[in-house]
């Protein structure tokens, strides 16, 4: 039978088939998906957890079945195996896994993973295959004319929701039993914090990660904390193109907006370069920091020591500052590991660049086009960007020695001090690491992090803050005032004034919201110095993670305001300001100018 005539003889249940595929597909993702959270999240006994996972291994070959069907009724096949080749690639290895392990009698992927030390891969495996397929469920819900009808939301409301959405997932499944060493679980406050934390990429904690949460736990915290870097939208659009047929006007319009680009042809494209250029950062940072360990830190195994890698690169990059030793990189030996700084370092700033920056500057397509037009400068956010982010990285750098040269720094040699007060000049902008010990810093150091906390990131980076481009265009807008000229300019650019609008729009607003929750905090936590609430609120909201040691001591009320200002701080406020407000009434008049004195 040719081609033509299996098409024919197809073509009449096609519609029958794909409906009982997608209601099958449908059933089965979700009762796998409820499988591995009761199996992960409750179970303890052997018995069950093996016929659990006897279960999903069942789940999983029939997803296999279901692909080779959907190629059968394509019709157009090459072209479907084109469109889906990440889709088939994945389904190929459940297949290779369920055949060598239940035919062969050998589980394939346990040995490769088991042989370098590196348990739970089983389990990794089916979890990831299982919400694969549930995100492939979502997209399809989400791309049917019911929904497209029923759900019109700006893209900034839909930024919004995602990460309430991811921070309410993570929540719930802290407080699993399984998650946590504790008999008792988590507390919901608790569980909210640090589903917040990592979500919005702070680092704030109210518990030890690498004590208190078991690997499973360990785990969530990082694919939260991978997913709130780089948007859940970001992932969304992503595989929804990896799994159809590419990005559509709308999802252009979502991503121009979200990430700021210029112009939608610069949204075009950017996507599958964001995903590609972190998880190689990320990887590279991994492989640095796996081969910089000071030998006197102990691993467990080889598999412990690549997790470990692979969660402190992920962090630096994200800009998240989580760490698996109780006190971060200040514990000992690490707080002397001053090449394993430098690399953490590296990745912080390159996290806070912000994602145009970094195509601009390290994408080969950019790369390709300076080396054949040598002339051709940079575009102007990603020169703002450097200029400012390298000024406050030195300023950073040499008013910390100063000022810590004879307090945190009194013990190490002049380079060992200068690599500490630039790591920390680093890390104030929105990393969260700490290499000295923050509650022993004189007070005006601590007003010198206030400062560079709340200037942050750059942005569409992982970082928080009011961003570097908003403290330029401020502070030039100050000297364009002072010198009497009508119009700021950089590089050659006239700036509109409606930027100056927002960059002072979102100053206002930032310094309006911390006032606000200082206030509160001063009323739940009076036992703590107001320089600490203040230094702890202003952290929150820069998406830092920098503390004074008094997260965890802080009531249930502030808790609740600093996970509050962790949101606010990821989301940005004039994010949430425009994606809240209404649109405005176009007026076709203007009432006559008249004189205020101000100043």
């Amino acid at each position: 039978m040719n081609t033509e005539s299996l098409n024919r003889f197809l073509y009449g249940s096609k519609l029958k088939v794909y409906a009982l595929m997608r209601y099958t597909t449908y059933t089965l993702t979700i009762l796998a998906v409820g499988i591995l959270l009761y199996a992960h999240g409750v179970v303890e006994d052997p018995t069950t957890l093996r016929r659990l996972f006897y279960a999903i291994d069942g789940i999983l070959m029939v997803f296999v079945v279901i692909y080779l069907l959907r190629i059968l009724y394509a019709f157009e096949r090459v072209k479907f195996l084109r469109r889906t080749r990440f889709e088939g690639l994945l389904m190929l290895v459940v297949f290779i896994n369920e055949f060598s392990t239940y035919v062969l009698g050998v589980p394939l992927i346990y040995n490769i993973f088991d042989s370098i030390g590196i348990s739970m891969s089983v389990e990794l495996y089916r979890a990831s295959v299982s919400l694969y397929m549930l995100l492939l469920l979502v997209i399809e819900l989400l791309e049917t004319r019911v929904h497209l009808k029923t759900l019109q939301l700006k893209p900034g409301i839909t930024f919004l929701l995602s990460f309430i959405t991811l921070i309410t997932i993570g929540t719930g499944l802290f407080m699993l039993p399984k998650m946590t060493t504790t008999p008792d679980g988590m507390r919901f406050i608790d569980a909210l914090f640090m589903a917040t934390s990592a979500s919005c990429i702070t680092g704030l904690v109210v518990v030890d990660p690498g004590t208190y949460f078991t690997l499973s736990g360990q785990v969530l915290l990082l694919v939260l904390v991978q997913l709130g870097g780089l948007g859940v939208m970001t992932f969304a659009t992503f595989f929804a193109s990896l799994m159809r047929q590419g990005m559509g006007i709308k999802q252009h319009v979502a991503l121009h907006q979200i990430m700021d680009s210029e112009s939608l042809l610069s949204a075009k494209g950017l996507l599958s370069k964001l995903i590609t250029l972190t998880l190689t950062i990320e990887a590279i940072g991994a492989v640095i920091i796996f081969a910089t360990w000071s030998p006197e830190v102990q691993f467990s195994n080889l598999g412990s020591k690549i997790f470990y890698s692979v969660f402190h690169a992920v962090n630096g990059f994200c800009n998240a500052g989580f760490s698996l030793f109780p006190e971060g990189l200040y514990t000992q030996p690490l707080r002397f590991g001053y090449v394993m700084h430098l690399s953490v370092a590296a990745l912080i700033i390159l996290g806070g660049l912000g994602f145009p920056t970094m195509l601009d500057v390290f994408s080969p397509s950019s790369m390709r086009r300076r080396m054949a037009a040598p002339w051709r400068n940079w575009k102007l956010l990603t020169r703002v960007t450097l200029y400012t982010s390298a000024a406050l990285l030195t300023l950073g750098t040499v008013v910390f020695f100063l000022l810590e040269y004879y307090n945190t720094l009194a013990s190490l040699s002049f380079p060992e001090a200068l690599v500490t007060a630039f790591f920390q000049s680093v890390t104030a902008r929105s990393g969260g690491y700490h290499t000295v010990d923050i509650s022993v810093l004189n007070t005006p150091t601590i007003l010198l992090f206030l400062f560079l906390m709340f200037i942050g990131a750059s942005p569409g980076s992982m970082g928080g803050g009011i961003k570097t481009t908003t403290f330029a265009v401020i502070i030039l807008s100050v000297a364009t005032t002072i010198r009497g000229r009508e119009n700021l300019e950089i590089g050659h650019r006239t700036i509109p004034h409606s930027i100056s609008y927002k960059a002072f729009s979102v100053f206002t607003f930032a310094a309006v919201i911390n006032l606000f929750c200082i206030f509160l905090l001063s009323i739940t936590d009076a036992q703590f110095e107001i320089l600490q609430l203040v230094f702890e609120q202003v952290s929150a909201f820069g998406t830092v993670g920098l503390s004074t040691g008094i997260t965890a001591g802080l009531s249930d009320a502030g808790k609740l305001i600093i996970l509050l200002s962790m949101y606010v701080g990821r989301v940005g406020t004039l994010t949430l300001a425009l994606a809240l407000s209404t649109r405005a009434n176009i007026k076709g008049y203007k009432y006559p100018e008249a004189h205020l004195a101000v100043g």
